[in-house]
């Protein structure tokens, strides 16, 4: 069995599977398509978002009672900052990893694994290396012999590609990237890439941030994966529109403005193609995103039944606050400027009217199109 989004509408990526799916080769991200090759009869089931933030707020709200650091990476994966609670406590890294991991069972009814280590990478990795329901701990005493064995596909941050290029350097295990030197590393990865070997040998100083804490978007993106194959500029355009409303709106709510519009295409063989535009100005407009993201669209691909579209994601990036912009304005500009003046005040009218009525009582050049998966 696995969790699978929602294959009937298209949006088939495995997001988690039980041990027996896990047996017959299933993977975390694999498609749909992909888990029925591997594990004929499997069956899907749809992901039910809202009880998984229950549960989550639940755990994070135990691990509070023990420390103001804690970090949540994803849904279900936590980073706690624990110097100073064993002593307090009186008990070993391991014996309050145990208690953390009783208490969560015997009052949500849910097992974890705990990874203890002195640093986030390690602790990450001590929580995968054993499961269910189990602690590691992983010192700079024994990180080699736990750590080095395992397959470079192990070590965080190490994707497909790179697994692929490691092993036909003759890489396969986290122990032989550790141990190449820096330089060779450098000359091997790239200077960014390289930080992978410095996570191999434990060298990481990120600190784990306290509760609460939010950094500031570098980028807002929506994406979608359509019920059916999109071949009509209209349908284009309608799933088009959707997601930059989606986009904006989140902008508006953060108060924020991006300069930088993309666009990223994929069709039914999950190609991949994408572009972006730096405007003159920034934005938060759903109308502008739009506009521009169709413009993108039609400068690199041919819309129709010959170029179906599966998927579609819309982003703006290069962020700042709304307030903050300063824009070069000249006399030839200005009819321009009240244009999207007059937008901004219909666009924030709207907001307005959202927050008494709901996100669905108004709509911004689209309407539903079942079809397609908009309702």
């Amino acid at each position: 069995m696995a969790v699978a989004g929602d294959p009937e509408n298209r949006v088939g990526i495995v997001v988690a599977k039980n041990q027996l799916a896990k047996q017959a080769g299933v993977k975390t991200t694999d498609t749909v398509w992909q888990a029925q090759k591997k594990c004929p009869g499997i069956i899907f089931v749809p992901p039910h978002h809202h009880l998984y933030k229950e549960v989550s707020d639940k755990v994070n709200a135990i691990y509070h009672e023990y420390t103001d650091y804690v970090e949540p990476a994803s849904i279900d994966e936590s980073y706690l900052d624990m110097t100073g609670a064993p002593e307090f406590y009186k008990l070993s890294e391991k014996e309050l990893a145990d208690r953390l991991r009783a208490r969560v069972k015997n009052e949500i009814g849910i097992t974890i694994s705990v990874g203890v280590s002195y640093n986030k990478i390690f602790a990450k990795m001590g929580s995968d290396y054993k499961k269910p329901n189990a602690t590691t701990v992983i010192t700079p005493e024994n990180y080699k012999d736990i750590l080095w064995p395992l397959p470079v596909s192990d070590l965080m941050f190490v994707g497909k590609a790179t697994t692929a290029f490691l092993e036909e350097k003759g890489i396969t295990t986290i122990g032989e990237l550790a141990q190449l030197s820096k330089a060779s590393a450098i000359a091997l990865l790239s200077q960014a890439e390289s930080s992978i070997w410095a996570y191999a040998n434990g060298r990481d100083d990120s600190t784990v941030k306290p509760w609460g804490y939010h950094e500031a978007a570098k980028s807002v993106s929506h994406g979608m994966t359509f019920k059916k194959n999109l071949v009509t500029e209209q349908e284009v355009r309608t799933g088009v529109s959707f997601l930059s409303d989606k986009v904006a709106m989140t902008l508006r709510h953060n108060g924020q403005k991006g300069v930088v519009i993309s666009v990223s295409v994929k069709n039914p063989d999950l190609k991949v193609m994408s572009k972006q535009i730096a405007l003159d100005h920034y934005t938060w407009l759903q109308h502008e995103i739009s506009d521009v993201s169709m413009r993108l669209i039609g400068s690199f691909w041919s819309i129709s039944e010959y170029a179906p579209i599966r998927a579609i994601t819309i982003g703006v990036s290069k962020l700042i606050q709304a307030g903050e912009e300063i824009e070069q304005v000249s006399l030839l500009d200005d009819e321009e400027t009240e244009k999207r003046k007059k937008q901004d005040k219909i666009e924030s009218a709207i907001d307005a009217l959202r927050k008494k009525t709901g996100n669905k009582a108004v709509t911004l050049g689209f309407g539903k199109n079942e079809d397609i998966g908009i309702k």
